[in-house]
């Protein structure tokens, strides 16, 4: 392994610049105007996979291409690793909030700023230099390894479970190793045991046949904007629980012993506060920041569109109001009991005189662990030789909903190890991933796939 760590230190600098060139594609999901981008980057993506020992290919789907990258040179009695990842990324707006462009990368202070950096073009490149350290230093691999990554994690990946179904065998392994998630702290790493699901809507109300002038039509009409507002309002009670009946029917239990290790976690909370730069945390009475964050479900309004908003005053009852709201789940809730829940609640409770009606946009199931055995074992292991602390277990409050279906329809364990930091701005401008948490991250990797073995 020395030969492998010392290849790695050797060729850092490379790496970083590889990266950025990576990150300077804008694979953006998302918008139709960058499918041409998307296929970049998943050619260019193929090609450094080539160069790191893999064998690599490009499987077109409905929406966005596969990147598939294979090497099974460890024989039969080897364990085989499907490392996942994304190279599809985040619309960058707004982009006067970017204090560098967004799609060129820029050091500052030990981190590179960019969109991707952390979600997840950084960790997913993480492993493709982890496996070229080993086929470069060594000529081989410990395990046979296969790269899974996709263009669609940030639309639903609803184009992932069809590719996997279709390919099985071809994917076929013992262990799913994940890196699009957090450590714990600076110089903190961790793993995961759980991560919590997604639910996600789109509220419209519809009134009248237009827009209406609130002085002649005022007080006659049911206003689709204060029928919206009474929607969101009663959502949520005194104490901030969900207010959808049933809603709490399916949420499980959590071991003692993981709810004292989360409690055990050296978290400032009044830290957390101030580093948000709000009055006071939210959230479910009767829990605290991380058991609220990783352990417990929540409702949230995304965005509100209705009436009016330009400059000055127009005096105008809307015909219409739209708002996106999301759920976060835990085990064992399912996104498809929630839409029920959620669709009786607004019927229930939404105002007579205007029509509502409830769009699913998508959603994926919550996923959980015990964070023991050899698998565990040996990331934590390798986490510790490279950071030069022992990693501690932590939950997930975002969603990866294909850990649930590599786990059932390939029959293996997965592990999610992840090297961006909290506060790295994921889905928010000048998004930035640690340098530092880079290289070691690659080391760690290296030393990961040789327990494994």
């Amino acid at each position: 392994m020395s030969d492998v760590l010392a290849f790695v230190d050797a060729n850092l600098g490379r790496f970083r610049a590889e990266l950025y060139d990576f990150l300077r594609i804008q694979s953006i999901s998302t918008q139709k105007e960058h499918e041409g981008d998307m296929r970049r980057a998943a050619e260019w993506l193929a090609e450094r996979m080539r160069e790191a020992g893999l064998e690599a290919s490009i499987h077109d789907t409905p929406g966005h291409p596969v990147v598939l990258g294979e090497w099974r040179g460890a024989g039969e009695s080897a364990p085989t690793v499907l490392i996942y990842g994304h190279y599809d990324v985040q619309p960058p707006e707004p982009l006067d909030e970017w204090a560098s462009p967004p799609f060129e990368p820029t050091e500052r202070d030990g981190k590179v700023f960019a969109r991707g950096s952390a979600d997840d073009k950084g960790q997913l490149y993480m492993h493709v230099k982890a496996v070229e350290a080993h086929t470069k230093a060594n000529g081989k691999l410990p395990v046979n390894v296969i790269v899974l990554a996709e263009g669609e994690e940030e639309v639903g990946s609803d184009n992932l479970v069809p590719f996997v179904e279709k390919h099985v065998e071809r994917l076929a392994c013992d262990h799913v190793v994940i890196s699009d998630s957090n450590m714990f702290d600076e110089g903190l790493p961790s793993v995961l045991f759980s991560l919590r699901g997604l639910a996600y809507f789109e509220i419209h109300v519809k009134g009248a046949r237009s827009d209406l002038h609130s002085g002649q039509f005022g007080g006659t009409v049911v206003n689709p904007g204060n029928a919206l507002a009474a929607i969101v309002a009663s959502l949520h009670d005194a104490d901030g629980r969900v207010a959808i009946e049933g809603f709490y029917d399916d949420v499980a239990t959590w071991e003692d012993d993981i709810l004292d290790g989360i409690r055990a976690l050296p978290f400032d909370e009044e830290e957390y506060r101030r580093s948000l730069d709000v009055p006071k945390l939210g959230g479910e009475k009767g829990f605290t920041a991380l058991e609220r964050l990783w352990v417990r479900p929540t409702c949230d309004v995304n965005g509100i569109l209705c009436g009016y908003t330009g400059e000055g005053a127009k005096t105008v009852l809307p015909n219409k109001a739209m708002a996106k709201v999301s759920f976060r789940l835990v085990p064992d809730q399912t996104p498809e009991r929630v839409k029920e829940l959620f669709e009786a609640h607004v019927r229930k409770v939404a105002p007579e005189g205007v029509t509502v009606e409830i769009k699913a946009l998508h959603g994926g199931r919550p996923w959980r662990t015990r964070p023991q055995g050899k698998l565990v074992d040996a990331a934590g292991k390798a986490l510790e030789q490279a950071f030069g602390v022992r990693p501690v277990l932590q939950g997930e409050g975002g969603s990866i909903p294909i850990v649930v279906d590599f786990e059932e329809k390939l029959n293996a364990s997965a592990l999610l190890v992840g090297f961006a930091l909290p506060g790295c701005n994921l889905h928010a401008p000048n998004e930035w991933f640690e340098l530092a948490a880079f290289d070691n991250g690659i080391k760690a990797l290296c030393l990961l796939y040789e327990n494994l073995a």
